[in-house]
């Protein structure tokens, strides 16, 4: 039997209403931040509706009492389902991908317990290899300039160096398969996306275009119609927005 199918044996019932019943999703962040269009794309890589509320991080909103009692740690993306309120961006597209494992992408890798475990590793890498720079990296050269702060050249050169060693890595898993989990476009890829995005209109860019196959990779999994809607804030964020 297809694993999906066990899987889906266990808990049918709640994801068959979560499929039929008027949703009613809610999304608290920012359309600049990296981690709320971490979750914007997969909601609109399944076609799901939602609505987007802002929260202004330049006042300290996320430090209010009201926001603390979505998220006691303040910081955003916050995904509300009825009684349900998650956090941390990750664990909220793994969510709405198992909920909606039947509609829009098949982000999920789960034929088996090999390619669930296949999947989760590289999800994990990019957490906790591919993100820690690249973060650093946006942070220096993308947000800061925005403050009005000056980028820190150092910073910037001891994360590149530590970034090129990780897309070493990347390169020679990308000459086995199309994508990094699979030869299938899966959460693992679209968790990158948010500071890829960012990175490739600073000069940190050259780091993606010197590895030929991680530069085929980038061109992919930018150009997916779903991370372009989430990156036109004006339409698919506060377009979203009630009035």
């Amino acid at each position: 039997m297809d694993w999906t199918k066990k899987v889906s044996r266990f808990m049918p019932n709640w994801k068959r209403e979560a499929e039929v019943r008027n949703l009613g999703y809610k999304v608290y962040g920012n359309p600049f931040s990296t981690s709320t269009r971490r979750v914007l794309a997969v909601l609109l890589e399944k076609g799901l509706s939602y609505e987007s509320i802002t929260v202004d991080l330049k006042s300290g909103e996320h430090k209010t009492e009201s926001f603390l009692s979505l998220n006691p740690f303040g910081q955003i993306p916050v995904f509300v389902d009825g009684n349900i309120k998650l956090h941390e961006s990750r664990a909220i597209t793994q969510y709405i991908a198992y909920v909606h494992s039947t509609r829009g992408t098949q982000l999920l890798y789960l034929q088996s317990h090999e390619t669930m475990a296949i999947l989760t590793v590289w999800m994990e890498i990019e957490a906790r290899q591919f993100d820690p720079f690249a973060s650093k990296l946006t942070w220096e050269q993308a947000i800061k300039p925005i403050y009005g702060l000056e980028t820190d050249q150092e910073v910037v050169r001891e994360n590149e160096a530590r970034l090129e060693k990780v897309l070493d890595v990347y390169e020679k898993r990308l000459g086995k398969y199309r994508f990094l989990a699979c030869n299938t476009f899966t959460l693992a890829d679209l968790h990158h996306l948010p500071n890829i995005q960012y990175l490739l209109g600073t000069p940190t860019k050259r780091l993606f275009e010197d590895r030929p196959k991680v530069r085929k990779w980038v061109g992919e999994i930018t150009s997916r119609d779903a991370w372009k809607m989430a990156c036109d804030h004006e339409k698919y964020w506060f377009g979203k927005q009630t009035k």
